[in-house]
């Protein structure tokens, strides 16, 4: 008997009809959490325990639906979701709302419009819009991030303000991260560290699978210029760490044999371990390894100059308070800088005094931002697990959110910038006015939430309806405010998957029992 799996093939408006329905669901739960009166939503975990949150992406994540056919809807707009919260942390809610709109108006308005007109009139509007909002957007200062920071944590000032003071203690070029606290307040402690832009190699290093992230606790640190040929190699390396019960964290370019040997070692729990690969080719490799041997008090290894790995001893092993790894970058927590760290970023600094050259300018000021990086460490605390479950959401959020405000800047917000947008764009054919009517979805959602149904459309650029007191005011004045990257990687993504949507024609699902 065949064990091939028999499908089921849906055509034309059947097969969409079923995809809509299933966008209309999740986006129905999705929505209700958009604003500053924005519903909580409680969920059930799989242990039955429920879950309170407010934040899009968490409810997303959740939700299954039990026709096949209307889940395939749901888990492509999850993708729009996905996809923003992994480019600028944010947005999820607001890229749901925005897919859903622009289905549903091209839907409404031109059913019968030929699919790749669609995409191009959308493609060529989503540009117009991004130009716009870049044009308005406003850098941000000081206390703008502790209002970033706020409506990202769901309007809760005690956090935002909290991590605002975090990125405003570690400057431009330090680290916010978080991590949970034994105790019931959430606080901030500053250390010292590097962020290194290598991150998690293979998942099978991960302590998260869902997040993607490995965690180690006060590691060892390998340092290895020359590639690791083999697991013989570094025999005597893991057989010490082993026997101390440690974590190690190799900074290094391995033959495949070696990530495999290692990634077995790990899941059988012989040993906590993560690789990360050593710098691209180039006249800084050097320098940053250097530097993190420096920080951690590491060695570098390099067979190429003579060094032999199976004479490491375990004084050149280094170690750090903390490494955390996600897809992008390892973040190494250290101690106070040695005296060793001090005095050369005192060397660094006069070189960067003498120099006339640029390219040497911007290298030094690199190296000492590696070198002289803080990492503030948001640790929060909590009286339950349900509650420390759903502050970590906001507080991860609020982070990513405040750091891609730094990056590009701010816009009005409350739907107000790309409701602005909407009306100070001319649409060139009936394709571009699907996408710039859609624009004005997270706008009228908020009011939803709001329970506001009468009210008077902004006429003056940056004004808006602050839906907690009921007035019209000018927005970034008043701390309503988006980062601009979340707005622009809500639309892109949502525009992307609803253009794809639009012109599918066929669904094959598998037939169920």
């Amino acid at each position: 008997m065949s064990d091939k799996i028999v499908k089921n093939l849906n055509f034309g408006i059947n097969a969409k009809d079923k995809i809509f329905k299933g966008i209309d669901k999740l986006t129905k739960a999705v929505s209700s959490t958009l604003g500053a009166s924005g519903k909580c939503v409680i969920l059930e975990d799989e242990t039955g325990q429920p879950i309170i949150t407010k934040d899009g992406v968490t409810v997303a994540n959740t939700i299954t639906l039990l026709d096949s056919v209307e889940n395939m809807g749901a888990v492509l707009l999850k993708e729009a979701a996905r996809k923003t919260v992994r480019e600028a942390g944010d947005g999820t809610t607001t890229a749901t709302v925005l897919a859903h709109a622009i289905l549903h108006e091209a839907k409404n308005k031109l059913p019968e419009e030929n699919p790749r007109v669609l995409k191009e009139g959308i493609d060529s509007a989503v540009k117009k819009v991004i130009k716009h909002l870049e044009k308005h957007s406003t850098p941000v200062t000081g206390q703008m991030i502790d209002q970033v920071a706020t409506i990202s944590a769901n309007n809760d000032k005690h956090l935002g303000n909290l991590i605002g003071s975090a990125f405003k203690a570690v400057g431009n070029t330090g680290i916010v991260a978080m991590e949970e606290s034994n105790e019931s307040e959430t606080i901030v402690d500053i250390v010292d560290g590097i962020q290194y832009e290598k991150g998690l190699r293979q998942a099978h290093f991960a302590t998260d699978k869902d997040k993607k992230v490995a965690v180690l606790e006060k590691p060892l640190v390998l340092v290895v210029e020359s590639e690791i040929p083999n697991i013989r190699k570094i025999q005597n390396v893991l057989e010490y760490v082993i026997k101390q019960k440690r974590a190690l964290l190799i900074i290094a370019d391995c033959d495949q044999q070696v990530y495999a040997a290692l990634a077995m070692n790990k899941m059988k729990g012989n040993i906590k371990v993560n690789i990360v690969d050593s710098p691209t080719f180039g006249f800084t490799r050097k320098e940053v390894l250097n530097d993190i041997a420096l920080l951690t008090g590491a060695t570098v290894i390099n067979e190429d100059l003579g060094d032999d790995m199976d004479l490491i001893k375990p004084e050149h092993l280094g170690s750090c308070l903390k490494a955390t790894s996600n897809q992008d970058e390892t973040i190494i927590r250290v101690g106070e800088p040695s005296e060793d760290v001090t005095d050369l970023i005192e060397v660094i600094k006069k070189k960067l005094l003498d120099t006339k050259l640029t390219g040497y300018k911007v290298q030094y000021e690199k190296r000492l931002a590696r070198l002289s990086a803080k990492v503030a460490v948001v640790k929060i605390g909590a009286n339950s697990e349900v509650e420390l479950k759903e502050k970590k959401d906001r507080v991860e959020d609020a982070i990513c959110a405040t750091k891609a405000a730094i990056k590009e800047g701010i816009v009005p917000g409350g739907g107000i910038a790309l409701l602005n947008a909407s009306s100070g764009i001319k649409a060139q054919s009936k394709s571009e006015q699907i996408l710039l009517e859609a624009i004005k979805a997270p706008f009228k959602t908020i009011l939803e939430n709001a329970g506001i149904q009468d009210y008077e459309t902004p006429t003056r650029k940056g004004m808006g309806l602050n839906v907690v007191t009921g007035n019209m005011v000018k927005m970034i004045t008043n701390g309503i405010i988006d980062p601009l990257l979340v707005t622009k990687s809500a639309l892109i993504n949502a525009a992307s998957v609803a253009t794809t949507i639009l012109s599918t024609d066929c669904v094959i699902n598998n037939l169920r029992a």
